[in-house]
Parts: structure tokens; C-alpha cells; sequence
């Protein structure tokens, strides 16, 4: 982290930064699918991609984990390819659902907690 991201939440309040750190971080899975959506990728490049455009750079063990929690639920399905020894990573129609009803879930949340927020 940067000295300007460590000011910065220096100055946010703290439940603030854990609505960050809920959001992002600990809902990883949210993040891995939505790339996924594009095309397949390997591990290391969704860690990387995670941090390019979403602004955070969750722990590669985090994100093999949650990997590996994605294919045993049936979101995400490991694929590889005759001319690369990498595993890459697709996201099954069960995890497109799943992208949905989060979607839905999200909006209909926000929509409930910030009705009074301008």
C-alpha cells in the first residue's frame, strides 16, 4: 500500500474500511466471475487483472482458494489447453446464475439501505 492509500484510510473511518475490505477482499468470488465472464484466464493473470481494474490486490493463496471454492461449487470449471501447461479458468451457466442473483441481490440492497441518501 501506498502512503497516499495509507492516509487516505487513515482518515476514513473505520467502518468504512471494513466495508471496503467486506467488499472487496472477502467477496473475491464476485471479482473472479466477472472476469471470467470476458473469457478464460489463468490464476496469476486474475490476480493480476483483479488488481489493474478493480484497485486492490488480494493474497494469491486467497485467490487460489476461492479458485478452488468456485470449481467445487460447480461456478467454474478448469480447462487446459494441449500447447500451454497452465490451467485456465471458465465460468460455467451455474456461475453466470450466480452472477445474476448477486447482481439483483446488490441492487435491491443498496436500493433498501441508501433510499434516504443523497
Amino acid at each position: 500500500m501506498s502512503d497516499v492509500d495509507q492516509s487516505a484510510e487513515d482518515t476514513q473511518p473505520k467502518a468504512m474500511n471494513r466495508l471496503v475490505n467486506k467488499l472487496t477482499k472477502e467477496m473475491l468470488w464476485m471479482y473472479i466471475l466477472r472476469l471470467l465472464q470476458e473469457r478464460p484466464h489463468y490464476g496469476y493473470e486474475i490476480k493480476q487483472l483483479i488488481q489493474n481494474r478493480f484497485g486492490f490486490s488480494p493474497a494469491t493463496v486467497s485467490g487460489y482458494a476461492i479458485i478452488y471454492r468456485l470449481i467445487k461449487d460447480g461456478l467454474i470449471e478448469e480447462q487446459r489447453t494441449s500447447d500451454s501447461p497452465r490451467k485456465y479458468y471458465a465460468i460455467t451457466s451455474k456461475g453466470a446464475n450466480a452472477m445474476s442473483e448477486a447482481k439483483q441481490f446488490l441492487t435491491r440492497t443498496v436500493n433498501i439501505v441508501f433510499d434516504k441518501t443523497g
